[in-house]
């Protein structure tokens, strides 16, 4: 499977609910993720769930997000802007199906090395922030993917996504 995908768009929040801020680069420390980010402050909504998961990074697709609001339009609702989605980093020419086949798999983002983990399946905290119906079911199969950070180094808008060669 040949990607070329881009980091379209890179997002940090700092703690459970708060904004979702854009940034052009950052720091991805591993086994940890984002450097500021909740998920590696362990501030996050889920940092502390069981059963435990790796939570460093969340990626997802932008033909994901635009089939999503396709569908919340077409049932009269208000569609989710990127930042809204509550997801780390928007790739770029890549589908939610290309993007969940990742599971497993070995791939690099810039100079860092993520493992697909599993599929970050929806749920309703993203419509309670945004004050916006639908996400679970909007977002099914098109919620993006977990990975683990494997090493250190730093993720920036237009990197490309490698899928390491097995």
């Amino acid at each position: 499977m040949k990607l070329m995908t881009r980091v379209q768009t890179i997002y940090v929040s700092p703690e459970a609910g708060s904004k979702m801020n854009s940034a052009s680069k950052v720091k991805i420390l591993p086994q940890k993720g984002i450097e500021g980010d909740r998920y590696a402050l362990n501030k996050g909504a889920y940092s502390l769930a069981k059963p435990i998961k790796i939570r460093d990074i969340t990626f997802i697709s932008r033909v994901g997000i635009d089939d999503a609001n396709h569908y919340l339009k077409s049932i009269g609702q208000e569609g989710f802007t990127d930042s809204e989605t509550r997801r780390n980093i928007v790739l770029n020419e890549i589908t939610s199906n290309e993007l969940n086949n990742l599971i497993g798999k070995v791939f690099s983002v810039g100079d860092v090395s993520f493992r697909g983990t599993e599929l970050c399946t929806p749920c309703e905290r993203p419509s309670k922030l945004a004050n916006k119906k639908c996400f679970l079911k909007a977002f099914e199969n098109k919620g993006g993917i977990r990975a683990e950070a494997l090493c250190l180094g730093e993720i920036e808008i237009g990197n490309l996504l490698i899928l390491s060669s097995e």
